[in-house]
């Protein structure tokens, strides 16, 4: 191998990402597969080598200098040090996913090895007698949740390899990448368009028209240069979130919980009546379950409104096996006082609806970007900016149609949680996968001890919005 091949610097938004951890939040993309029957970690670390070493940077470590980082290959690498076996310890009267749910927490506050490439999966060979649970760490220097979702995806049975092409290539030269996605867009504003779909916010932003298509007019010139004076505006001049006990300064300790999926199909039921999107359907369920959880512990939400930053993919999906950090990050107001779910929901769906056609995500990449050639403090005062504006971080990524298999096992759940930069102490995920939909909640242990108490209020928040759809006039019947 070729000392270009064993070494490669580390694009300027992945640096960003790399230099962002904390004592309080460190920068790790955390998932959990819960699978039927057992599974050995011999057959896992068979696996592993077959598919995701495929990938040359799970095989690369980071080396850090005075002007960023670089991918330098591991001579020392063993599948050893990067699959490992964990027993589950369960306290005296603990149910067995209630002790897994407490260790997740701990490997999330827990850092990841900075001497070996920056990823580890622990298999929990005995959950309850019956199946097995896969914890995978993944530092978001790597990849952004979209791109590792497929990587990952990948392990599956049937699982697809990357191309043979992309294994030798250098995915982190993001010169070009940079000036043709945030640069030039802004220069001339007719580069690209940036519009919100209604299949999932982690998947819903993608560029709509080509290089060199001819615009509309001037017409559209000044619409777009009137946007993007509005989006920068915005973005700097954006209010700091409403105070509530959800926000402070970040501790160290972590809490995770997840729930039993809704069904998708009844989501879309809903969304239709309503005339709402799924996601504007889920994040008002969201919205509903927080606001519920904080006047249960004596607050009074009425009238306040939290704001979580939500990460927005800027590059084509079938190019997500390249890794690497290409997405933007929009602000999403959350209408928490507002009780009645109609009234949550229409103001949920009017502000997604204010999304579209925002230039905020690109906005965001660049900053980010540019944040990566800076020194460490200096980054911190500015992505610190983002993270004193918003109480969470929400991701929705939409997975697998069907249930996956894993060495001829069921893949029975999956769920994964993003970081929290900052102070920001709370990470929402939501994830549709084989026919469901699923919430997941990664806190600060000292601004929210318990998050299984939020998440066992979406279910309920979900049921309220189902009865009024079910009361709704259906097209071609009189309700008298």
């Amino acid at each position: 191998m070729t000392a270009a091949a064993r070494t490669e610097r580390m694009s300027r938004v992945d640096t960003a990402w790399l230099r962002m951890d904390t004592a309080a939040n460190l920068m790790m993309i955390v998932g959990v597969w819960l699978i039927e029957p057992r599974l050995t970690l011999t057959e896992l670390r068979q696996r592993i080598e077959g598919s995701l070493l495929a990938y040359p940077r799970f095989g690369q470590k980071v080396v850090e200098d005075a002007t960023g980082a670089s991918w330098v290959t591991d001579a020392a690498f063993h599948i050893n040090h990067h699959v490992t076996r964990s027993p589950l310890r369960p306290r005296s009267g603990e149910e067995p996913l209630a002790a897994l749910k407490r260790h997740v927490a701990q490997l999330a506050a827990t850092p990841l090895d900075p001497a070996r490439p920056l990823w580890q999966f622990e298999l929990v060979e005995h959950l309850d007698g019956q199946g097995s649970a896969l914890i995978s760490r993944i530092h978001h220097c790597i990849g952004d949740g979209i791109a590792l979702t497929s990587v990952v995806l990948s392990m599956a049975d049937g699982g697809k390899a990357p191309p043979p092409s992309s294994r030798d290539a250098d995915p982190t030269d993001d010169g070009d990448w940079l000036s043709d996605t945030v640069i030039t867009p802004m220069a001339d504003l007719a580069r690209k368009a940036i519009a919100m779909t209604g299949h999932g916010v982690g998947k819903g932003m993608e560029a709509l028209s080509q290089p060199g298509s001819p615009m509309a007019g001037s017409l559209e010139v000044a619409r777009m240069g009137l946007q993007l004076a509005s989006d920068v505006a915005a973005l700097a001049l954006m209010a700091d979130d409403s105070p509530t006990r959800l926000k402070g300064r970040a501790t160290p300790g972590k809490r995770v919980a997840w729930g039993e999926p809704l069904a998708l199909d009844a989501v879309k039921v809903v969304g239709k009546v309503l005339d709402a999107s799924i996601n504007d359907v889920l994040l008002s369920c969201v919205a509903g379950a927080i606001g519920d959880y904080l006047r249960d512990k004596g607050d009074d939400p009425a009238g306040k409104h939290i704001r979580a930053m939500v990460p927005v993919n800027l590059r084509p999906l079938d190019q997500a096996y390249k890794l690497g950090n290409h997405f933007g990050l929009v602000p999403l107001v959350l209408p928490i006082g507002i009780a009645n779910p109609i009234e949550r929901l229409v103001e949920v769906r009017a502000g997604m609806a204010a999304l579209k056609g925002s230039y905020q995500p690109l906005l965001a990449f660049g900053i980010l970007a540019l944040s990566g050639l800076v020194v460490k403090p200096v980054q911190a005062a500015i992505t610190d900016l983002f993270a004193k504006k918003a109480t969470a971080v929400m991701t929705n990524v939409p997975g697998p149609r069907q249930p996956m298999t894993l060495c001829g096992r069921t893949i029975r759940q999956v769920m994964f949680w993003v970081p929290q930069s900052g102070d920001i102490g709370m990470g929402v995920s939501i994830l549709s996968y084989a026919g469901g939909v699923q919430f997941g909640l990664i806190t600060d242990a000292r601004m929210c001890p318990d998050p299984e108490a939020i998440i066992e209020r979406f279910a309920p928040e979900f049921d309220k919005l189902l009865w009024l759809a079910l009361m709704a006039p259906w097209p071609g019947h009189d309700r008298h």
